[in-house]
């Protein structure tokens, strides 16, 4: 079956969306005016949109870099995330997307020269590219960090985090590595990996990735976010650090962060309706804004101290 493409009208003819649709084999093509008719619109079946999502090629408007509060950065007095691309292939049961989003297609922002312009009006800060989909696992079509790298390559005063769950290795083991960019996997003990994290790389291959990093010269990140509810939490955390720290040289580690599973109340309904796996917020305490676990507090304290056997306490931030 074809893979089916709406592209907005005021971009079908540039070359960025004519490069993009030669990666794929006789697409349907549907034109559209803008891509919000078919992203918003009500009554979508997620699920089974997940299964087989369509692609959306648009123009973002507006503010393309967003300011992220500085208790959720890496350290940064200034953090900001962009964003080319919603949704991504992984199908994570916490991922707070399904329940912000109706729809499963992937809206993939061509106008990678405005956010580029914006990215220098904020420059000396920290850039975050994997808020709202994946940075790295669908590179192979969008090809945005072929455009990226030498872009920060020309602005070293600006660092750049690359965030995926993915096995992708392409992007940047033909690229030198660049001082102010920084390769971070999202970690899972293997069961939640396998339990959860539905269609990601095996914990063992995003392991054996950022060794390779490491060896190659990158500086890499650490993103346990969010940490999780599971029996016997505090051996199995244990166990799981003993296990990363195997691989990954925790002396040279650029940076760690610390995350609780938390989602916005207003996320909730859609969230559960949408989840193979809602038992997660079934261990979620009500708060005035969010749903949140009730040991949080104990859970995070235990893990960052665990953490200080492997790697200084000044790279781990808790968010």
């Amino acid at each position: 079956m074809p893979e089916i493409i709406y592209i907005e009208k005021r971009v079908q003819t540039l070359p960025r969306t004519q490069a993009f649709l030669r990666r794929f084999s006789n697409p349907t093509v549907i034109f559209c005016d803008h891509y919000k008719e078919i992203f918003n619109r009500r009554n979508q079946n997620f699920r089974l949109q997940k299964e087989r999502p369509a692609w959306i090629v648009a123009q973002k408007e507006g503010a393309l870099v967003h300011p992220i509060p500085p208790q959720f950065g890496i350290g940064a007095k200034r953090s900001y995330y962009f964003s080319h691309l919603l949704n991504c292939p992984f199908d994570c049961g916490y991922c707070f997307l399904q329940g912000m989003y109706h729809s499963a297609h992937y809206v993939f922002f061509i106008n990678f020269e405005e956010m580029q312009e914006q990215i220098l009006e904020k420059r000396g800060g920290h850039f975050f590219s994997g808020y709202d989909g994946d940075s790295l696992a669908l590179e192979h079509k969008t090809h945005f960090l072929q455009e990226f790298f030498p872009f920060f390559a020309r602005h070293p005063d600006c660092l750049f985090e690359v965030r995926t769950k993915s096995g992708v290795s392409a992007p940047w083991l033909q690229q030198q590595p660049l001082e102010n960019v920084v390769l971070a996997w999202s970690l899972s003990p293997e069961k939640v990996v396998e339990q959860v994290e539905k269609k990601t790389a095996p914990l063992q291959r995003r392991l054996a990735l950022l060794k390779k990093a490491q060896q190659l010269g990158w500086k890499v990140g650490l993103r346990f976010d969010p940490i999780l509810a599971q029996k016997n939490f505090y051996s199995v955390m244990r166990t799981f650090f003993q296990q990363v720290f195997r691989e990954v040289v925790g002396k040279q580690v650029h940076s760690v962060s610390l995350g609780a599973f938390r989602l916005p109340r207003s996320f909730q309904k859609n969230m559960e309706k949408n989840m193979e796996r809602p038992s997660l917020l079934a261990h979620s305490a009500p708060c005035t804004s969010e749903l949140r676990y009730h040991q949080e507090d104990k859970w995070l304290s235990f893990c960052a101290e665990e953490l200080q056997k492997y790697v200084p306490q000044e790279v781990v931030h808790r968010i």
